[in-house]
């Protein structure tokens, strides 16, 4: 059986637009480059979007390969130097959106799978591709519902390896084992409009709305720990919606983010946030409205037999001894971390969700090295 060409597959994912939720043929390419490798492949559609999970064996351990293949919009099309889905190669590029995220990881997965498989075609233990299209967008129908089905199954994942560009500037350099939570607050405070020469008659939202967020922005959440750094809160907007110098606006909102470490489970900052919010509307003949959502929790995989196989497979290839780190944003390892120890290791990220997104077609052949050897440590062959 010929091997897969990653720089190939790769490619044929590129060419499919799948923007949140749209799949636009992405997962059919996965799934029979994966059938042809003898995968049990299963689809999972909830609302708008197509998952995918495939499985090559029954016995345990269950090594699980968690990715995405839908994409962000591509912006201002005509500000890209090659059409964002023509997957054009240009010296030694390969530029396209997805190519970096994650696209390019998931096409070096598998073709480290078909290469695996042709020197080691019995092992103990399964291999399994857990590949959603709803992690770009508001990852409700995909990697969480997923999961959801695959228990009900009796299906288990022993560890898992998601896919996302985790380097910042060199292949190898970074491993993602954990991420801090987030904490999404919308903040509305309602009064009354009225005349700026009788304020006496109406009741201003603005300073209590400054109150609050003073309050919010100035505590100082924790100093980090070994693994996190501190956690922070960022305020994203105030909005008065009010162009006039003379009239008191009759209500003003504010947007803001936390992301938290593992010192915080997430419920007590809410508990917080609504307690300042009563400090803050005392004397206030008005309303503050709160909308606390948590969409990401903290989550940290401890050092151990995940982390030091990839990081084997990462020096034995690269020569570089890669970092552990909990940096970035949220993915869906968040998810995942509740059924299985995860780590996170894929691509360089510095062009992801930009114009003219690209993966140098090295580090894509190099990636694929890089799961090869640390399947083969993960299986002990």
């Amino acid at each position: 059986m010929p091997g897969i060409d990653p720089i190939d597959l790769a490619r044929a994912l590129i060419r499919c637009p799948s923007v949140t939720p749209r799949d636009a043929g992405a997962l059919d390419v996965v799934e029979r480059a994966l059938a042809g490798l003898g995968f049990c492949c299963t689809r999972y559609r909830f609302g708008e979007v197509d998952n995918l999970y495939a499985r090559l064996g029954t016995s345990g351990p269950n090594l699980c390969y968690a990715g995405h293949t839908d994409v962000v919009p591509v912006g201002d099309v005509t500000a890209w130097r090659f059409p964002p889905f023509a997957a054009k190669i240009h010296e030694g590029r390969l530029y396209g959106r997805g190519a970096s995220d994650m696209k390019g990881g998931i096409a070096a997965f598998i073709a480290a799978v078909s290469g695996f498989l042709a020197e080691h075609r019995h092992f103990d233990g399964s291999i399994s591709l857990l590949i959603t299209g709803d992690e770009e967008g508001p990852a409700i129908n995909g990697t969480v519902k997923v999961l959801d089905a695959l228990q009900s199954q009796s299906e288990a994942i022993d560890h898992c390896l998601v896919g996302e560009p985790t380097n910042p500037q060199t292949l190898g350099e970074m491993i993602k084992i954990g991420r801090r939570g987030s904490l999404n607050g919308h903040i509305t405070v309602s009064g009354q409009q009225g005349h700026v020469a009788y304020p006496d008659l109406a009741h201003n939202p603005v300073p209590v709305l400054l109150r609050l967020l003073t309050a919010l922005s100035e505590r100082k959440l924790d100093a980090g720990n070994a693994h996190f750094q501190p956690s922070n809160l960022e305020i994203t907007s105030v909005d008065v919606n009010n162009p006039a110098h003379n009239v008191i606006a009759g209500s003003a909102s504010a947007r803001f983010n936390i992301r938290f470490n593992t010192e915080h489970r997430g419920e007590e900052l809410i508990r917080w946030i609504e307690k300042e919010a009563e400090i803050a509307a005392q004397g206030f003949d008005g309303r503050i409205d709160l909308d606390l959502k948590i969409p990401g929790r903290p989550f940290l995989t401890q050092p151990g037999r995940l982390s030091e196989t990839l990081c084997a497979a990462i020096e034995a290839v690269t020569g570089r001894t890669p970092e552990l780190s909990t940096s970035g944003g949220t993915s869906d390892a968040r998810f995942i971390s509740r059924v299985a120890p995860v780590v996170e290791f894929g691509l360089i990220g510095k062009t992801i969700h930009k114009i003219d997104e690209y993966a140098d077609v090295s580090d894509i052949l190099t990636l694929t090295e890089i799961y090869k050897v640390f399947m083969e440590g993960y299986f002990e062959l």
